[in-house]
């Protein structure tokens, strides 16, 4: 909600373009839910019955709460020595993310449960913590990495939430799916712009970046054509895919 009233204020021309404290290391948390490493994580089956429902929609609400945060920070972090127009599409991405958020608190409270309820990874966090220092390594690996990933995933989702009758859940995240595609749109456009300053090469740029700073390599399948309509090429990526 906080995030929300923030991102009106800003469009509304009630907040100065003006960056005096630096950010934090780690945002302020509720006390729950309980922080896991991702390899602690308990694994959720086939989805089917009402707990797998409730933990998967727990773990899709627990990324958009933490991609408010990312977009703030790398507000906070990056906007003075980047245009205003870097903070309006970042404060915009924040807009969406606390949106869809609420959507899925939503769809949790139809099933009786809460965001807390069950334990949830910080492997999202220690991305932003891991390119705190680099603004073009911060646009590779959040946006052009994982919120790539989840234009890859999501429609998969959309069908096992249809094919489990649940058409509400299914509508939020067709509504989640279409914004992120304008959030990696706009990590594209901002990656390239630095890049451009900087006289260096946007891929190969890229992908040195996500090889220094993402734990792994990208796992295919790819949504080529979701990620062509952001303008992530597969010349990017598809030289860090995995077999």
């Amino acid at each position: 909600a906080r995030s929300r009233q923030y991102a009106i204020a800003w469009k509304d021309g009630n907040l100065a373009f003006d960056f005096p404290l630096s950010p934090p290391d780690r945002p302020a948390r509720p006390l729950s839910p309980e922080l896991l490493l991702p390899r602690n994580m308990p694994k959720r089956r086939h989805l089917g019955n009402r707990k797998n429902m409730v933990a998967l929609l727990h773990a899709i609400a627990h990324i958009e709460f933490n991609a408010v945060d990312l977009a703030w920070d790398i507000v906070a972090r990056f906007g003075a020595e980047m245009p205003k127009e870097f903070t309006d599409d970042w404060v915009q991405v924040a807009d969406d993310e606390a949106r869809h958020f609420g959507l899925l608190e939503n769809r949790l409270t139809a099933f009786d449960a809460v965001y807390g309820d069950l334990p949830a990874h910080d492997g999202l966090w220690q991305s932003s913590m891991d390119t705190a220092h680099d603004l073009k390594a911060r646009l590779a690996v959040v946006p052009l990495v994982l919120e790539a990933r989840g234009l890859d995933v999501t429609p998969m989702i959309i069908k096992r939430f249809e094919n489990n009758g649940d058409r509400e859940s299914s509508a939020v995240l067709k509504v989640i799916y279409q914004d992120e595609i304008t959030h990696v749109h706009a990590g594209q456009k901002w990656f390239n712009t630095l890049c451009r300053q900087e006289n260096l090469e946007p891929k190969q740029t890229y992908q040195k970046l996500v090889r220094q700073y993402f734990k792994g390599k990208l796992k295919p399948p790819f949504n080529s054509d979701a990620r062509s309509l952001a303008g992530l090429d597969e010349d990017f990526y598809m030289p860090l895919a995995a077999p």
